[in-house]
C-alpha cells in the first residue's frame, strides 16, 4: 500500500485491513504496529497515532467482527438451527475477526465501539436458547450448551483438528451437528 493512504484519511482501514492479514498469518499476537506500519506503507507512529496501541487496534477489529457477527446472527432469523449455522459461517469466512473476537483479553470488551455489537450478537443467541428449551428455568443453560457447540466446532474447524475437514461443507456439517444434538428439544413456544 502506498504510504499517501494515510493522508487520504484510509489509515485506519488500511490498518485494520494489515491487521486482519496478520492475524490471518500468525495470530492475533504473532505481529506489532511497527511491522504493520511497514507493511501498509505508512510511517511507524501513525497506528500509534490512530489506535493509541496494540490494544487499541484490536478492539477495533473487535469492534468491527462483532458488528458483522451480529448482523449475520441477525440475519438468520429466528430458527436456531440456522443461527448456528450462520455463527459457524462468520468464523469460517472471517476468522481474523473470529480469533480476537472470543478472547477479551486481547481488547477492552467495555469499549462503546465493542460493546453494543457484542450486546446484539448476545441477543441473538439468547432468542435462539429460549426458543430451544423445553424448559423456561433452563433457558440460560440451553443457550449456552447451543454457543459451546456452534463456537467449539468453529474452533475445531478454524483449527484443522478435524481430520476430514476438508473434505465436508462447514455449514452443512454444522446444521446436522445441531439438529442430531438439539432437534428433539425443539418445542416453539407460543
Amino acid at each position: 500500500m502506498e504510504p499517501s493512504a494515510y493522508h487520504h484519511g484510509n489509515l485506519r482501514r488500511v490498518m485494520l485491513d494489515a491487521a486482519l492479514q496478520a492475524i490471518g498469518e500468525s495470530g492475533p499476537t504473532g505481529w506489532s504496529l511497527r511491522e504493520l506500519a511497514r507493511r501498509a506503507g505508512v510511517s511507524h507512529t501513525a497506528p500509534t497515532h490512530h489506535f493509541g496501541d496494540k490494544t487499541g487496534l484490536l478492539t477495533a477489529v473487535a469492534a468491527e467482527g462483532f458488528d458483522l457477527f451480529a448482523a449475520t446472527l441477525e440475519a438468520a432469523g429466528g430458527d436456531f438451527r440456522e443461527v448456528g449455522v450462520a455463527y459457524v459461517r462468520f468464523a469460517v469466512r472471517h476468522r481474523s475477526h473470529f480469533q480476537v473476537m472470543f478472547r477479551p483479553e486481547l481488547y477492552r470488551p467495555a469499549d462503546p465501539a465493542v460493546a453494543p455489537a457484542r450486546a446484539r450478537a448476545a441477543a441473538v443467541l439468547s432468542s435462539g436458547g429460549r426458543a430451544l428449551s423445553p424448559d423456561p428455568a433452563r433457558d440460560r443453560l440451553t443457550t449456552v450448551a447451543a454457543w459451546s457447540m456452534a463456537h467449539g466446532f468453529a474452533d475445531l474447524w478454524l483449527s484443522g483438528a478435524l481430520a476430514d475437514a476438508a473434505e465436508i461443507d462447514p455449514e452443512t456439517y454444522a446444521r446436522d451437528l445441531i439438529t442430531l444434538a438439539f432437534g428433539h428439544l425443539h418445542h416453539p413456544k407460543a
